[in-house]
């Protein structure tokens, strides 16, 4: 018989999850009876009763938990406690979660359960800066009433996300200028076809006056009153950066601004692809577990 694992919550990026590690493993999907979640070869289960136990392996969602103590499992019609999915996972099984606080690893831990963090992992974060640019273009190409061919595009931040957006919006012939605060940053894009802006200078160029679309990755205020003074009324903002975001949201609104806040969009724009990511990331942790294991 093969090891049990179980897929418990998230969001829709998880039936997907299901489906790729059912081809090596039996997995059940619990916590995802709101809407009768169902996948071609993982097992649905109305309650963790229904699971056979020990678990060799859990996969909670990302993130793990909103409060440290309940899953998250916005398609579950109750609450489930973490402290019941510990306790159906055997002495040395495996539990792998994204964005893992104290409190949910303390969970675990007082069971003698390691946990491991799959959203740390470099090919997810990768993987996940395409899924995201992806679906910032999409966004882009739905609010403006102009082709992206020609557009004067600014991009803030010089990161894994700026990096895909550039490869995708080069593509399309867009005019892309990168606006970072160190040296380097700047001669990467310059290697990636871009003009360039150093942040300090950027209210005193007129990048800000040509830009038709301006996306941010970068996750603290940049785009400030002073600086978003300079735009143009027909520009659109996109901000991609985690909170607390890049920008001046009620400045923004004052000056009349077109803006969006755009988060978590590969779960958003690409659930099953962004679900298959993260599988892919487990499935890389388990092997390199497995290496180590049988190391001599």
């Amino acid at each position: 018989m093969s090891e049990i694992y179980i897929v418990a919550g998230g969001d829709m990026r998880f039936p997907a999850l299901a489906e790729q590690l059912s081809e090596k493993y039996t997995v059940y999907t619990v916590g995802m009876d709101k809407q009768k979640i169902s996948c071609e070869k993982a097992i649905f289960a109305e309650s963790l009763e229904d699971i056979p136990c020990p678990a060799d392996c859990l996969i909670l969602p990302l993130p793990v938990s909103s409060d440290g103590k309940t899953l998250n499992a916005p398609f579950s019609e109750k609450a489930v406690p973490l402290s019941q999915l510990a306790d159906i996972v055997k002495a040395n099984g495996k539990v792998m979660g994204g964005m893992i606080t104290p409190e949910v690893k303390e969970i675990f831990s007082v069971r003698g359960i390691e946990v491991t963090d799959y959203f740390k992992r470099e090919e997810l974060a990768v993987s996940n800066a395409l899924a995201t640019a992806e679906g910032a273009l999409q966004i882009a190409l739905e609010e403006q009433p102009t082709i992206i061919s020609g557009s004067s595009i600014l991009i803030t931040g010089m990161g894994r996300i700026s990096k895909a957006l550039i490869r995708i919006l080069s593509g399309f012939g867009a005019e892309i200028t990168v606006c970072a605060r160190k040296y380097s940053d700047l001669a990467w894009a310059q290697i990636y076809g871009c003009k360039t802006v150093m942040l300090s200078k950027l209210v005193e160029s007129d990048a800000l006056k040509k830009a038709d679309i301006i996306f941010n990755t970068v996750p603290h205020i940049i785009l400030t009153e002073p600086v978003l003074k300079e735009c143009s009324r027909k520009c659109l903002i996109i901000d991609l950066a985690s909170k607390p975001g890049g920008l001046d949201i009620q400045s923004a609104v004052q000056l009349g601004l077109r803006t969006i806040w755009a988060l978590s969009l590969p779960g958003k724009c690409a659930p099953v692809s962004s679900g298959r990511m993260i599988a892919q990331a487990i499935e890389n942790i388990l092997s390199e577990q497995n290496t180590h294991d049988h190391s001599p």
